[in-house]
Order: C-alpha cells, then sequence, then structure tokens
C-alpha cells in the first residue's frame, strides 16, 4: 500500500468563464505554447549568434509561420485523434469531428499537420525547410510541456494504479491511486526535451539542419514510449495487446527517422550559406 496517496487538486477546467463563453485551460495550453514558441523563434532568428551566417528566415516571416503552424497542429491534432484513435465513432457521427471543445487532439496528427505547415511556409518565404523544421522542433516542447499540464488539470491520460508514494487518486476513475502520468510526459516529453534541444542550439547545432529536429524526434519518441508503461491506455482505442499502445507504435516511427535525420546532418558538406 502507498505510504502517502496525493489528493488531485481540484482545478476547475473552465478558467475564465462569459455566459456561454468559456476560456479553458486546455485551450490556453495550446495557445500559450504557440504563442511562446514564436517568441523564442523570433528572437533566435534575430540573434546571429546561433547561425554563423547560414541562411534562415527573417524575423518577420516568423508572424506567418505562428499562423501556418497553429492551423496545422489544431487541424492535424483534430484529425490524428479521428483517424488514429476512434474512426469508427467520427464516421458515424461527423459532426463531433467539429466539435473541439470537448478535447481529442492526437499529438502526432498535430505533429504531420505542424511538418505540412511548415512545408507550405518554407516554400511560400524560400526558406530552408529543415532550418525551419529545426526551429520549430526547439519551440515545440514548450507547447508539449503546457498540453500535458493541461491533460492533468482536466484530468484525463491518467496512469496506471500504483502505490508509489505520489500517487493521485483522479475523478472519473475507479478510485485507485494512479501514476500522475501527464506530469511525467510534461516533465520528460516538454521540459528535459526543451532543456536538450536548447543547449544544443546554443553550442551551434542550427549550423547543422535536421540535426535538431532529427534529436526532438529521438527524444520525444523515447520519452513518449517510456511513459506509456504508466499511462492507462484506452482498452478499446489505445490498447493494442502484448503490452503494447498505439502511444508506443506511433512513436517507433519517429526515433527511427530522428537517427536518421541526425546522422545525415552530420555527414561533412561543404558550407554554403
Amino acid at each position: 500500500m502507498p505510504t502517502l496517496v496525493l489528493p488531485f487538486p481540484a482545478i476547475n477546467p473552465i478558467l475564465v468563464q462569459w455566459g456561454p463563453l468559456a476560456i479553458r485551460w486546455y485551450a490556453l495550453a495550446y495557445i500559450a505554447g504557440l504563442v511562446l514558441g514564436w517568441f523564442l523563434i523570433r528572437r533566435i532568428v534575430s540573434d546571429d549568434r546561433y547561425w554563423n551566417g547560414r541562411k534562415r528566415p527573417s524575423a518577420d516571416s516568423i508572424d506567418d509561420l505562428l499562423i501556418y503552424c497553429a492551423f496545422g497542429v489544431i487541424i492535424g491534432g483534430r484529425l490524428g485523434n479521428v483517424l488514429f484513435y476512434d474512426p469508427q465513432y467520427y464516421f458515424s457521427n461527423p459532426i463531433e469531428i467539429f466539435k473541439l471543445w470537448k478535447g481529442g487532439m492526437a499529438f502526432h496528427g498535430g505533429l504531420i499537420g505542424a511538418l505540412i505547415g511548415i512545408l507550405l511556409f518554407s516554400r511560400r518565404y524560400g526558406a530552408p525547410a529543415l532550418t525551419v523544421l529545426d526551429l520549430c522542433s526547439l519551440a515545440a516542447p514548450i507547447g508539449i510541456f503546457l498540453g500535458r499540464i493541461a491533460n492533468f488539470i482536466r484530468p484525463e491520460l491518467w496512469g496506471r494504479p500504483t502505490d508509489v508514494p505520489w500517487a493521485i487518486v483522479f475523478p472519473g476513475t475507479d478510485g485507485r491511486p494512479r501514476h500522475p502520468s501527464q506530469i511525467y510526459e510534461a516533465l520528460l516529453e516538454g521540459l528535459l526535451a526543451f532543456v536538450i534541444l536548447f543547449a544544443l542550439a546554443r553550442k551551434g547545432a542550427l549550423g547543422r539542419p535536421g540535426f535538431l529536429t532529427g534529436v526532438f524526434a529521438i527524444v520525444y519518441g523515447a520519452a513518449r514510449i517510456f511513459s506509456e508503461f504508466f499511462r492507462e491506455p484506452d482498452p478499446r482505442l489505445e490498447a493494442l495487446g502484448h503490452g503494447l499502445t498505439m502511444g508506443m507504435v506511433l512513436s517507433l516511427p519517429l526515433i527511427i527517422v530522428g537517427i536518421g535525420l541526425v546522422v545525415w546532418s552530420r555527414r561533412p558538406r561543404e558550407f554554403s550559406p
């Protein structure tokens, strides 16, 4: 038995409400992640110390990058949830696809949507696609961290039953103490990933296009797979049997692609600004 079970902090998932208009922590996490990421990228593209003369997008164009990524994340995240996790339900109830306020966003779908937005942005502005990907990879852990905290507040995506001293009894469950797996993911996929990527950027990693994107894919994929061992999968939508979950299966290709990008980006090549 656990020596201590922490009570769930009863935080209202609605931050502010005026009549039918409500601002939820979940939506605020997405908005704050995008805005803080935009601010970080603008600072970095304006600082020559990160670039050693290499070509990068202008600071003014980053305003448009925010729009491209926002639409990509929201549309891709929602469609990912529909297609990866519960297509039968949504195809039977198509109007539910548009009810974003009910939740249901898939990270891997949002990642694909953001990738499409980045490629469209790069094509329009003539910016190196891998460099833009590196910048977005550097900023992505901020949104992931805030999103996982919002999952905790909601609460959703809680952990498996456990007897660890920091276990929490989440409302809406069977009353058993569980891992606060949302916090694990926030710390690993968000905070740890950001610390690693920012440290590499300060050491000149942006001078090798694709390197930060590869590192992000490896760190996120590994952290997500590790966290899945503590997170309770939906038995209908996420549990695949033999201990595997949909999150693990979708994260493994990220690690493989990430390793390929890191190896490719570190090949000796002729410098071109």
